[in-house]
């Protein structure tokens, strides 16, 4: 049974568990739900880099930061349909791409939907991160074909507003609201370890899994060196197992969405990415670069799976349905 009405109590008891318990409810559930020995694979592009208005202080496009990111205009459609196919020879099976904006203008929506139009047809699925939308654009970006938009809440309602002040919790969960309305699938996950507690943790995840549907991916973010940043002031390492014992509470709490190792994995072992594995994880990044952090180098990853006798899951159809 898919819940929505998970406590903090209860989420916290869970997180509590032994850890072998732990991981074997978090198993349990996740070969109930999924192939426990497929992991999705999706490629991440940034189309228009650096400049953002807003000032999440974590972010080194943000242009309230020191960075050194210089702010980029928006690619071109030849260029991005370029980079998908790039994507989907190393062998992604989704396409991702951001752009630093609070929310995309009017004048780019054109272009932004001709971009998905064009890596559909390469047979990939598409997903989108542009800030917040308005439903107007939702149905655009959705008659175009969109099949994921990200919009991550980052952290707990309690800590947001010491991660970012040009916009609130609210903001962000009023666009995942759209979005979904809208009948896009929705990726939304947070951040670990920006200087939030255990419980900040715990309530993040809370937040996502009592939302009317779970995301359908949940990305579980580590926090990357950034100098210049207001984080990195706070920034705090997280402890193996306490990853672990989040990847397995996120499994547990929405047991049918996609939980994707995002950012951080090149500080992971590969001991401990198996272990997110067992916990539940079914989904990585691939690519040697994200936004604007690196990534681990595709033959790594490809080695990794070889060694744990695990697979890139089958690619989907356009309804989400595993391929024939």
């Amino acid at each position: 049974m898919i819940r929505t009405d998970w406590t903090t109590a209860e989420a916290r008891t869970i997180h509590a568990l032994p850890f072998p318990d732990l991981l074997h409810r978090a198993q349990t559930l996740h070969r109930a739900h999924f192939d426990p020995n497929a992991i999705e694979t999706a490629s991440l592009l940034s189309i228009k880099t650096g400049g953002c208005p807003e000032d999440c202080g974590y972010c080194s496009q943000s242009a309230h930061h020191e960075t050194g990111v210089k702010a980029t205009k928006l690619m071109g459609t030849g260029e991005v349909l370029a980079a998908a196919r790039r994507a989907k020879a190393a062998g992604a099976q989704r396409f991702c791409m951001g752009a630093a904006w609070r929310g995309p203008k009017d004048r780019d929506m054109d272009k932004l939907c001709d971009m998905v139009r064009g890596v559909a047809d390469l047979g990939l699925e598409t997903c989108m991160t542009l800030g917040m939308l308005n439903p107007d654009q939702v149905t655009r970006l959705k008659a175009a074909g969109l099949d994921f938009y990200n919009h991550n809440i980052d952290t707990s309602p309690d800590y947001y507003a010491q991660i970012a002040t040009t916009r609130t919790m609210e903001d962000r969960l009023d666009t995942v609201a759209q979005v979904r309305k809208g009948g896009i699938r929705v990726c939304c996950g947070g951040i670990l370890g920006m200087g939030e507690t255990e419980e900040d943790r715990i309530v993040m995840l809370v937040t996502l899994a009592t939302l009317p549907a779970h995301p359908d991916s949940v990305p579980v973010n580590l926090w990357n060196e950034i100098e210049g940043v207001p984080v990195q002031e706070r920034a705090q390492e997280i402890d193996p197992f306490a990853l672990v014992r989040i990847v397995a509470l996120a499994r547990i709490l929405m047991p049918a969405s996609v939980v994707r190792l995002s950012a951080g994995r090149t500080g992971m072992s590969d001991e401990l990415q198996a272990l997110c594995f067992l916990a539940g994880a079914n989904s990585i990044f691939v690519g040697d670069q994200l936004l604007t952090t690196g990534n681990p180098e595709a033959w790594k990853d490809r080695a990794l799976l070889t060694r744990l006798g695990m697979h890139v899951a089958p690619a989907r159809n356009r309804a989400g349905v595993a391929a024939e």
